[in-house]
């Protein structure tokens, strides 16, 4: 990566998560601390208002704005497939959102980014998920719920699940959840769900929580060798 994309992005994850430490930057950035320091000695010269609190970290001046969006042919690609598969197969309030995006971005594009024969090549194919919408409106709300699901090998089961986050895995859509059954984290692909509905307050352990079942996924994949 060019120094100066690095930079640009250094000075976007200080925007969006000041204060932040080095340390988060460098982990972030696959950098040292060392490096990170460097560059931020680099924006100060450059005149990018970065300033750093002892203990609490680098924040940028409150009046600070980040010129307009540059993004080159293959970045302008990337980001209106990605759009485009939010807009087939995501749910909800966000497919219409993701399609009035990919329409905006579409109409923003200059010449040199926007390729029509990429454009029709580059397709996302709609996927039906009815149960979507009211998964990640539990998420929002923090609620359990009460679904009926058929494993792979057609077997039936009842499950009382606190969803704890929605995934897209490259060809489906999984709910990551903590299931009272089996008292452990669960997924469950979304096509695979037959019935769902509110449940009574599923009561969680202490330590149950989105950041513990990611660092469980984790552990599962280095353990089955990914």
């Amino acid at each position: 990566m060019r120094k100066a994309d690095r930079l640009f992005q250094l000075v976007n994850l200080i925007r969006v998560r000041q204060p932040v430490t080095a340390a988060a930057l460098a982990a972030e950035l696959g950098l040292s601390v060392r490096s990170i320091y460097r560059y931020i000695d680099d924006l100060s010269v450059a005149g990018i208002p970065v300033y750093g609190e002892p203990g609490i970290g680098y924040r940028l001046d409150p009046g600070f704005e980040l010129p307009p969006l540059s993004l080159d042919a293959a970045e302008a690609e990337a980001l209106q497939l990605a759009v485009g598969m939010l807009a087939c197969s995501g749910g909800g309030h966000l497919q219409p959102a993701a399609r009035s995006l990919l329409h905006k971005l579409q109409a923003a594009m200059p010449a040199r980014a926007a390729s029509p024969r990429i454009a029709r090549a580059l397709r996302a194919v709609p996927v039906s998920l009815p149960y979507w919408q009211p998964l990640h409106a539990a998420i929002a709300a923090g609620r359990s719920v009460r679904l009926r699901y058929r494993t792979l090998h057609g077997e039936l089961s009842d499950r009382t699940v606190y969803p704890l986050g929605l995934f897209h895995w490259g060809q489906h859509w999984t709910l990551g959840s903590w299931c009272a059954l089996r008292q452990d984290y669960r997924d469950f692909r979304l096509d695979q769900i037959e019935a769902l509905a509110e449940a009574d307050g599923l009561a969680l352990p202490a330590q149950v929580g989105l950041q513990a079942y990611l660092r469980h996924q984790q552990q599962a994949w280095a353990l089955r060798g990914h």
